[in-house]
This record gives C-alpha cells, sequence and structure tokens, in this order.
C-alpha cells in the first residue's frame, strides 16, 4: 500500500511539475524576465553603486548580500547537523 501511495504521489508531483514548466517563457526571448531593467541597472550602475570592479563581486557582496549570507547560513547549519549525526559517542 505504501509502494503505490509514494508511485501515486511522485506522479502527481511531476504532473505539476510538467504544468508549471509549460508556462516558463521561451528560452532567449528578449522580453523574457531574465532580461529585465534589473540586469540593465547591475550592468550600467555596478561600479559607481558598489565601488567595486569586478561587476560580479558587487553584485553577490552587495546588490545580494542578504541572500548570499541566508545562504552560508544554510550550508554551514548543515554542515554542523552532519558533523553532530556523524560524530562517534565516546
Amino acid at each position: 500500500m505504501k509502494k503505490i501511495a509514494a508511485i501515486l504521489l511522485t506522479m502527481i508531483i511531476i504532473g505539476i511539475l510538467l504544468i508549471g514548466v509549460q508556462e516558463l517563457p521561451k528560452f532567449g526571448e528578449a522580453n523574457n524576465p531574465a532580461n529585465n531593467y534589473v540586469m540593465e541597472k547591475y550592468i550600467q550602475d555596478g561600479v559607481k553603486d558598489t565601488g567595486a570592479l569586478n561587476i560580479v563581486t558587487g553584485i553577490i557582496l552587495d546588490y545580494r548580500a542578504f541572500d548570499t549570507f541566508a545562504e552560508a547560513t544554510v550550508l554551514f547549519t548543515g554542515a554542523i547537523v552532519v558533523l553532530v549525526v556523524l560524530k562517534k559517542e565516546e
């Protein structure tokens, strides 16, 4: 019974994901959300706003600093959990 429920749930999730993929914009079109005004702002004002000479560094450490901090927190928390789980009992 559990295998049937797992298979059914997996098929439902796959169906939902496939429906979502169909709604994505076509790859490479100029009006896609990835090609909007934010990219232009980063390129035009990145050096002036951040003071970083490398645009990638400016985006990661200034524009997206909070997001980068949250990602680092998740990674370090995961590493700590792995160490605690794998710790040998003495």
